[in-house]
């Protein structure tokens, strides 16, 4: 029998405890990374292409995680969104009109002024350009797990994730350099346009052809029923696998920048609560459907890490403090991620009493 889709998704087992599974790959990658630093080394040069900085291993297993979520997806369903645009128009609001903006201000006041007595002027300037990055990347793979646990619907999901997609080819740069203050920056566009191939592309194509192999010979119910939830514990371990490899990664970096690290977390917690509660409030007052509002407000907190990280490493180099605020971007991304899940499954019911009946489910 098929999970009801008005019930919140909840982990069970060892996935009850994924926050603290995270924060324990966390501490192995870095240990990873300073005890066998020629492994690291090997596997961090290890490219889907030469010159495009998308690293292999993690390109597999982000493919590993939402290569499930994608199977989920009836196409005939994205059409759909076109009739009820208000949840895709709110996000783009967001990611587009805010969260970059808000991202640059909470920069420049926690990193040069609230903290301005505990790190260089340079260094503080340095922090707040890649947190520029990062915020300009509207996240796109693990939006589909965050949309899976909190139920929300997976049509409208890719939807909004495809268009933030192609916004971001045209807008990604000129933001960047605008916010940056620098004319000179120019954002590769093989680093671009090859993560969007690799992160969406790819496995949106495998997805859907194994989509419609599987219902032909085994059926929709045994797709539903067995086969994806048979794939889960793959999702959660591919996750746990790419935290492990990034920050054995930039385990040096990390490691010699405690204090910075802990310094650029908090403007990164501060966006992701505001931008999370701001677009689910806008949700909420158009009377979007919970399913719809859930994943447009993860994905209005969240950001496209693998693709910031790759950009601040190619403009700024891998030992500088902007590839570091992306990193710690992503120390921060998943455990806050998880609790605005929570957040969102949580107060679900708040939330329907202000739709009418036939928006709510």
């Amino acid at each position: 029998m098929l999970n009801d889709p008005t019930t919140p998704r909840r982990l069970e087992g060892f996935e009850r405890y994924l926050t603290w599974w995270v924060l324990a790959c966390m501490v192995a990658g870095l240990a990873l990374g300073r005890g066998l630093p020629g492994l690291t080394a090997t596997l961090s040069g290890l490219e889907f292409r030469e010159g495009s900085r998308v690293n292999l291993p993690i390109a597999i297993l982000i493919w590993l995680m939402i290569y499930p979520m994608m199977l989920r997806i009836e196409f005939k369903a994205v059409a759909g969104v076109a009739t009820r645009p208000k949840g895709l128009l709110v996000t783009l609001f967001v990611n587009w009109l805010v969260k970059p903006f808000s991202m640059a201000l909470l920069g420049w006041f926690f990193l040069e002024q609230v903290f301005g007595g505990l790190i260089a002027p340079d260094a503080a300037r340095d922090y707040t350009a890649g947190l520029i990055i990062l915020a300009a990347a509207p996240c796109t793979a693990m939006v589909f797990v965050w949309s899976y646990l909190t139920n929300g619907d997976p049509a409208y999901t890719l939807a909004q994730v495809a268009i933030n997609d192609l916004i971001m080819l045209v807008l990604f740069g000129p933001i960047v350099m605008l916010l940056l203050g620098v004319a000179n920056v120019v954002v590769p566009p093989a680093v671009l346009v090859t993560s969007v191939v690799v992160f969406i592309v790819i496995p949106l194509v495998a997805a859907t052809l194994s989509r419609i192999w599987l219902i032909r010979t085994r059926g929709l119910e045994w797709l539903e029923g067995r086969f994806l939830p048979a794939l889960r514990p793959v999702t959660l371990g591919a996750l746990l696998l790419t935290l492990v490899l990034i920050f054995a990664f930039q385990a040096d970096n990390l490691l010699a920048n405690r204090l910075a690290v802990v310094l650029i977390a908090v403007p990164i917690i501060v966006q992701v609560y505001f931008n999370s509660g701001l677009t689910y409030l806008l949700m909420r007052a158009l009377k979007v459907p919970h399913d719809v509002a859930s994943p447009g407000a993860l994905i209005g907190a969240s950001n496209f890490f693998e693709l910031a990280v790759a950009v601040a490493i190619t403009l700024f180099g891998p030992a500088s403090g902007a590839a570091l605020a992306t990193v710690v971007g992503v120390l921060v991304e998943v455990p806050v991620m998880l609790s605005v899940c929570q957040l969102c499954n949580g107060s679900r019911r708040w939330y329907e009493r202000a739709l009418p009946a036939a928006g709510k489910g």
